[in-house]
């Protein structure tokens, strides 16, 4: 393909032709909706958090003329129910709810696309089924080791101490040799007086943190005031950290080797506080085969310009089926 012709900048805004609610068992029902081409190339987008859930202008990366989109709200985000749900909420009931709604689409192999900790499941999911997958675009790589989640509950303070003094604010001094325990205590508790403020100073952190610049009104879901949304991110990141993720240390790099006669793209800011980028290097070296770009003046967000022109180049170069 020629380079000079690729689009760089999202598309615009485009609606659903489907949408719907699946029940995938446990008392859950999914959200998920379909857009762009009905008859197009198959691709699944991988919302981040865990908990962020998915938003309209996630369809943009994809040119509705060409890919059949696919987009859905994990386990207890977004729209799908029951909301902040920790019940029958692991990696395991993830990969396998995508099973099922790429069962129910009739789609016999999709691109896979995720960013953050949607980029770990869009591995996992690749790792269990390789078969279903047709590619892969990854962004802001999250490869769930103990030493990232360290990382972001401690490691972030050397480059945002003044956010890290808010987040750590509402846990007594006593209590914060162990921040994520203390988090899930309050996250976890029945009383909205209780798990509404943690929320928001979980949410808020992470949120300043993601971009190299601080964050825009578009960029600032966790900062708007929105509590039901910041309880969905940080019940469910949280849940998830103090479970190692619910996968072995090291899987998702152990398992690229399942993986490696697919085309990816790996896309990673080079300022990413959040997932650093270490871990895209790690991936990259150890998936030979896959294009691996630095956006050289971007953070962690999905939304900075920088990574916004690397993914959509790269769901653009993806449509011949290889770069």
């Amino acid at each position: 393909m020629d380079e000079s012709r690729i689009r760089t900048d999202l598309f615009a805004p485009f609606e659903p032709f489907e949408k719907g609610w699946l029940d995938v068992g446990d008392g859950h029902r999914i959200y998920w909706e379909q857009s762009g081409h009905p008859e197009g190339r198959p691709v699944v987008f991988l919302h981040g958090g865990p908990g962020a859930g998915a938003s309209p202008n996630h369809r943009r990366f994809f040119d509705p003329l060409h890919y059949r989109i696919v987009i859905f709200d994990q386990r207890g985000c977004g729209r799908s129910l029951p909301h902040g749900s920790t019940v029958a909420n692991t990696t395991p009931h993830l990969v396998e709810d995508m099973e099922r709604l790429r069962r129910m689409l009739d789609i016999e192999r999709w691109l896979v696309f995720g960013g953050s900790w949607g980029a770990s499941l869009a591995l996992a999911y690749g790792i269990a089924h390789p078969e279903r997958c047709s590619g892969f675009v990854l962004r802001g790589v999250f490869l769930c080791r103990r030493r990232e989640v360290d990382w972001f509950l401690y490691g972030m303070r050397t480059v945002f101490p003044e956010a890290w003094a808010e987040f750590a604010a509402p846990i007594p001094a006593g209590e914060r040799d162990d921040l994520l325990g203390a988090y899930w205590r309050r996250l976890d508790h029945p009383d909205p007086a209780v798990h509404f403020p943690a929320a928001r100073a979980w949410s808020r952190y992470e949120t300043v943190c993601s971009t190299l610049l601080p964050p825009d009104p578009d960029m600032a879901l966790a900062l708007s005031g929105d509590a039901p949304a910041a309880l969905g991110l940080a019940r469910l990141e949280a849940h998830y950290f103090r479970n190692a993720l619910f996968m072995p240390e090291g899987h998702l790099l152990a398992g690229v080797h399942r993986l490696r006669h697919r085309p990816a793209i790996i896309v990673q800011g080079r300022y990413d506080m959040i997932c650093p980028a270490v871990n895209a290097r790690e991936l990259a070296d150890a998936w030979p085969d896959a294009r691996y770009v630095v956006v050289p003046d971007a953070g962690h967000s999905v939304m900075e310009p920088g990574i916004r022109r690397a993914l959509v180049g790269a769901t653009e170069s993806l449509k011949t089926g290889w770069f």
